[in-house]
């Protein structure tokens, strides 16, 4: 690290420990419920996706779901004027029926000398070492929630790219809390097959099937997430018999606007043969207050600044009931051979 980015990197530790109020951010201290949750914020508007969902602070380590959801209708009609009767009023919630458990997650990232070197050019070097470090925590955060499996003691990245050992993530959640609205497979054992002669004939019927294994009083503002094998697959398959027929093909790119007549999108960091039915309002992480810890070192032992992050968290489906999906590691598409792959 030259002498004007040593400089700057000064500087701005300087103003990062003004901020949290300590006397230095080299030593690791906790960060402040407010200055936490205002840190989350700027990590959470670094992803399109995160920003749709829930990101909440909680008391306790564990217990019961914040939000949970409505378990059925609660309207209703008395007649009052009989005799012992009176009007009820019911508790619909399904609060306490499931709960989650905040992990500890550490976070740290590793910026080599030459890379500072070549932010200390521009005037907003502190904005971009900030942005670079909300990114990665933002993208880990991502990944951790479709396809984490397990919260291990000891991590092994080689082992689990996709940090499956990192927390259990919202498919998880829901293998473990309501394992019937994950599917499992179809007519084939191990095997879900999507396209012509399999057990859905295309994502639209897929996704409308998924919407039936929701009660329709919960039906409200539900989305279909969808990965991205399947949406190139299904879009190459539809628009492939319309190229030569513009007029066709205009009103068949305004058909894929839904499937199964509801929105969808592909998140970033969504497995790509993913398939989830939910509301986004649904999808939650919680964030133990007082437990968000930070530390930046300039280690020239590695030639590198180090940023170590950690909170407690935990991924979490508010009404399990309002979420139905596909095990996407199960899933199979047409390899245009007569086969599945």
């Amino acid at each position: 690290m030259n002498a004007k980015t040593r400089l700057l990197f000064k500087h701005m530790c300087a103003r990062f420990a003004t901020t949290y109020g300590v006397d230095s951010v080299a030593s690791q201290f906790s960060v402040e419920p407010a200055i936490a949750q205002t840190l989350r914020d700027k990590i959470v508007e670094l992803s399109a996706f995160l920003q749709q969902i829930n990101l909440l602070p909680v008391t306790e380590i564990k217990g019961e779901n914040i939000l949970g959801g409505v378990s059925s209708p609660v309207s209703s009609r008395t007649d009052t004027s009989r005799p012992g009767k009176e009007r009820e009023a019911r508790y619909v919630g399904n609060l306490g029926k499931y709960g989650y458990e905040c992990k500890q997650t550490n976070r740290d990232v590793a910026l080599p000398y030459r890379i500072v070197d070549a932010w200390a050019r521009f005037q907003d070097f502190a904005e971009r070492y900030a942005r670079y470090v909300r990114a990665r925590i933002a993208s880990d955060m991502e990944l951790a929630g479709w396809h984490g499996i397990a919260a291990a003691l000891d991590t092994d990245l080689a082992a689990n790219p996709l940090l499956q050992d990192l927390n259990k993530g919202w498919m998880q959640y829901m293998r473990e809390a309501l394992p019937a609205n994950i599917l499992m497979e179809g007519e084939t054992p191990g095997e879900l097959r999507i396209g012509a002669g399999g057990d859905y004939s295309c994502l639209d019927v897929a996704v409308y099937d998924l919407v039936q294994g929701i009660p329709e009083y919960m039906r409200v503002g539900l989305v279909a997430l969808v990965g991205s094998d399947l949406i190139g697959r299904d879009k190459a398959a539809l628009l492939g018999a319309v190229a030569d027929k513009p007029s066709e093909k205009i009103l068949l790119e305004n058909a894929l606007a839904t499937y199964g007549g509801l929105p969808w999108q592909t998140p970033s960091n969504f497995p790509a043969r993913g398939l989830v039915v939910t509301s986004l309002d649904n999808l939650s992480i919680y964030v133990q207050e007082d437990s968000t810890r930070r530390q930046i070192i300039d280690n020239p032992k590695k030639d590198q600044i180090e940023d170590f992050n950690c909170s407690n968290d935990a991924y979490v489906v508010e009404e399990p009931e309002k979420f139905v999906a596909l095990d996407f590691a199960k899933v199979k598409i047409p390899d245009g051979q007569g086969g599945w792959i």
